[in-house]
């Protein structure tokens, strides 16, 4: 059974509604404890930026967390930061009071190892409706490349980009079940959810 959530229903549509000015914003706050940096927000096209600087002044960092992370208002800034992350071979963690939706889940993807514990969120949802027979968006168009070739790179499968298509509608959140968390590989080590 499908659970949708509303909740972020608001986020969401400030999000859409910030446009341009609020991806001017760098987005994100970081926090450096030891060797994990610790991140919240929103990612924009100022995100990858700010984010490459505290890694290279930060040499030590080895695990991205990911605590409260809302999504992307620029999904090639989120690869950006995503692939940075891979190169690096750094690894990504939820905490228990992880919530990550929507372009935060497909950056969370990046960790070499990804690790999640009780408690931490996973919401996901279609980035336009409409993808059903008859679409202006078939599973061979050009919209679908960037996105399906990043998860590809990341979990050697595309299958959960179409997944998420189909999760929840573009204003609304799907939050993923333990099962499917693990049917989508998208954790590695052994977690408690």
């Amino acid at each position: 059974m499908m659970q949708r959530r509303t909740l972020l229903l608001g986020t969401i549509a400030l999000l859409s509604s910030c446009g341009i000015a609020g991806n001017l914003r760098q987005g994100l706050d970081f926090t450096v404890v030891r060797d994990r940096l610790l991140v919240r927000g929103v990612i924009t096209s100022r995100s990858p930026a700010a984010f490459e600087d505290v890694l290279a002044q930060n040499p030590q960092i080895r695990t991205i967390v990911l605590q409260i992370v809302e999504g992307s208002l620029d999904d090639e800034a989120m690869i950006r930061m995503g692939y940075a992350i891979r190169d690096r071979g750094l690894d990504t963690a939820l905490q228990s009071d992880s919530g990550i939706y929507s372009g935060a889940v497909d950056l969370y993807l990046a960790g070499v190892r990804r690790s999640m514990v009780v408690g931490a969120e996973i919401g996901v949802h279609s980035w336009a409706d409409g993808f059903g027979e008859g679409s202006s968006y078939p599973r061979d168009a050009v919209e679908h490349r960037l996105n399906a070739q990043y998860t590809t790179d990341m979990l050697g499968s595309d299958a959960f980009y179409w997944f998420t298509l189909q999760a929840a509608p573009s204003d609304e959140i799907y939050i993923m079940s333990r099962d499917e968390i693990i049917e989508f590989g998208l954790v590695t080590d052994v977690i408690d959810l």
